[in-house]
């Protein structure tokens, strides 16, 4: 029988096979219904983050963001803590940090109240596999215990599976966004 670890290594290995073939046949709008649950919620402070690898671009969702509030991306601050969210813009200085994931060249930190959260596979139940470094499960702990935090998963739709293997640390999505649609939980 797999345990929990090899469980997930699976899953991780299937889920980045099916993304990067989704990220191979995407369009350039990707983000379109992500804009749209975003403009629901103009004003609030949120964070998306920089894509990497093979990725879904929120880029285009977040500079819509940016002319009516407060938008930052992830910035790691070292192996078992949180995230710190730093203010980010279009066109601000960028340079490279941890995991080769683009910063501001200016970090000013701020607690966003919506996370887009990247993925390597989600279920319809809110579950979410990640890269295995518990980084946004520990910062929307963290946010939830200070208030009501909207984490939202991003993600191409060939990313859902089913059964993923999951633990009590991990948290959950309150909605999924693919460039298919909108998946509530």
């Amino acid at each position: 029988m797999m345990d929990l670890t090899e469980a997930k290594a699976a899953a991780r290995k299937a889920a980045f096979a099916r993304r990067k073939v989704a990220f191979e046949m995407a369009c350039k709008a990707q983000a379109g219904y992500l804009s749209e649950i975003l403009a629901g919620h103009r004003g609030v402070a949120l964070a998306g983050y920089m894509p990497i690898r093979t990725e879904i671009d929120p880029l285009a969702a977040m500079e819509e963001s940016a002319a009516h509030g407060p938008v930052g991306v992830p910035v790691i601050q070292g192996a078992g803590q949180a995230l710190k969210f730093a203010r980010w813009e279009p066109d601000c200085d960028l340079v490279e940090g941890p995991f080769k994931a683009m910063v501001p060249a200016t970090l000013q930190y701020f607690e966003p109240e919506i996370l887009i959260v990247p993925l390597v596979a989600f279920d319809r139940s809110g579950g979410r596999l990640g890269y295995g470094g518990g980084f946004y499960d520990r910062s929307l702990e963290g946010l939830r215990t200070k208030r009501a935090t909207l984490a939202i998963g991003f993600a191409f739709a060939a990313q859902e599976a089913e059964n993923l293997p999951l633990e009590a640390t991990d948290q959950p999505l309150d909605m999924i966004v693919t460039e298919r649609g909108i998946i509530t939980v």
